[in-house]
């Protein structure tokens, strides 16, 4: 005779601590769970909106600038360390895990236009309207000698003034923007080599940090080239409809960059084929200022002239957050931090702000259970993030009354637009009518 007996381990149920919570036997049969897709709709609702509720994006602000702040670099190889560089002439070094000022030199008369790190991170360039380059230390005995023995900064005088200035990722050379583009070495007093490709000032200038010898320019007269370091011709030339103020590469595409124009849109391309936009990325009600990639090249954040910092995902045309504050006037400058995990806004009320990218995430040490629920969390929203109501709560954004109002004012205008362009194609015969494409119609010409 045989005794079919169940039996359980006794480790299997019992908890190995008091905290632990007690093992479950879950049997995922979903026939035995009818009802399972609108629990987890219920608990992705619940958790929008919970995400929602706990957006706390603002972390602190950075005080002591006696100007507006008009430019910022990120240290190569120290996460914590931020230099900024205000209106007045004053460069301040940062630590944001302090969030204190622990380096301040008057280096310029006016403003500090461009700022950049060296590659070893023991040296930065900053250049002025005065018309020179200072070239000072960045290492931790500089730092923390006292003010009567440091070392003063080496200066380089230039017949022209200066609007901006970035370092080759691997060589001794830097290139800065401003009648022309110079490439400089620190060993020299002259500039190395000169571009030129138009009659208006250069008002930017970024290396490639994967094609380390390409860099591009932006210009007064609306065009965006293309040189390569190692020759003495330019590669290709793009003329927009309206002026670019800022430009910034992917640093994981090598060939895509993105930048911030006049007309309050963004726009990305690929150096390899510019007669049109990979994506036009659209919210701002008023000039973009500045862009600046996050490490990861999958988000990049974005500071306007109508006060608000926005952050674009690479390949989607609308903001997923904004962020602004009542005190927060013109922003100039914006940076992602190197680790990703914070975004900092440099405005024209003398004060550094520093934001969370991610609005809603926790700051400091997670439980392994706090980890999974997050996760789970995650999965759920991801997995019902085009129902109506989760896409509603999930895309909503408070801005402030003035934004608001433009934007509406805006798309009155963009729908009359679009209108009329519809009516002249359905007057116009059918061989020469064509509707406009978004991606090309910001585009004036190519040039090689």
């Amino acid at each position: 005779m045989k005794v079919k007996v169940l039996s359980r381990s006794k480790e299997r149920y019992t908890r190995s601590t008091k905290d632990d919570i007690h093992p479950v036997a879950v049997n995922v049969d979903p026939k035995l769970h009818p009802f399972e897709a609108p629990r987890e709709y219920q608990r992705a609702l619940n958790a929008t909106k919970l995400e929602r509720a706990f957006a706390k994006p603002f972390v602190g602000a950075l005080d002591g600038h006696k100007d507006g702040v008009f430019c910022m670099a990120k240290h190569p190889h120290r996460l914590s360390w931020m230099l900024s560089g205000a209106c007045d002439g004053e460069v301040k070094l940062w630590d944001l895990a302090t969030q204190e000022c622990i380096h301040s030199a008057e280096l310029h008369q006016g403003f500090v236009q461009g700022l950049c790190t060296t590659p070893s991170g023991r040296h930065f360039i900053s250049v002025g309207q005065d018309k020179t380059i200072r070239i000072a230390r960045l290492d931790d005995e500089h730092i923390a000698a006292p003010a009567a023995e440091k070392e003063e900064a080496i200066e380089l005088v230039s017949k022209t003034f200066f609007t901006g200035v970035d370092h080759h990722r691997r060589q001794d050379l830097f290139a800065t923007s401003g009648p022309v583009v110079d490439l400089w070495s620190t060993a020299r007093s002259e500039p190395v080599t000169s571009f030129s490709w138009g009659a208006d000032t250069v008002t930017t200038v970024k290396f490639n940090p994967v094609e380390v010898n390409v860099l591009a320019t932006a210009a007064d007269d609306r065009n965006i080239a293309l040189y390569d370091a190692r020759a003495a011709t330019p590669i290709r030339k793009l003329v927009m409809a309206m002026r670019t103020n800022a430009l910034c590469w992917n640093p994981m595409e090598a060939f895509n960059f993105t930048v911030a124009n006049e007309d309050h849109n963004l726009y990305t391309f690929d150096m390899r084929k510019l007669k049109t936009a990979l994506n036009v990325h659209k919210d701002h009600v008023s000039a973009v200022l500045d862009v600046d990639y996050s490490p990861t090249g999958r988000e990049f954040v974005t500071g306007s002239y109508d006060r608000t910092v926005r952050i674009f995902e690479y390949n989607r045309g609308r903001s997923r957050e904004v962020y602004h504050t009542k005190r927060m006037q013109r922003i100039f400058a914006v940076k992602f931090s190197s680790d990703a995990k914070y975004v900092l806004s440099g405005s024209d009320e003398m004060s550094i702000r520093l934001w969370k990218a991610k609005a809603s995430e926790h700051i400091g040490p997670k439980s392994a259970r706090f980890m999974a629920a997050e996760k789970y969390d995650a999965s759920l929203k991801e997995r019902f993030k085009h129902h109506p109501e989760v896409k509603r709560i999930a895309r909503h954004r408070r801005t402030p009354k003035d934004v608001y109002s433009a934007k509406r004012v805006k798309l009155t205008m963009e729908s009359a637009a679009k209108t009329r362009a519809e009516n002249a194609i359905k007057h116009k015969s059918v061989k020469t009518a064509a509707r406009p494409s978004e991606r090309k119609k910001h585009i004036v010409e190519e040039v090689e």
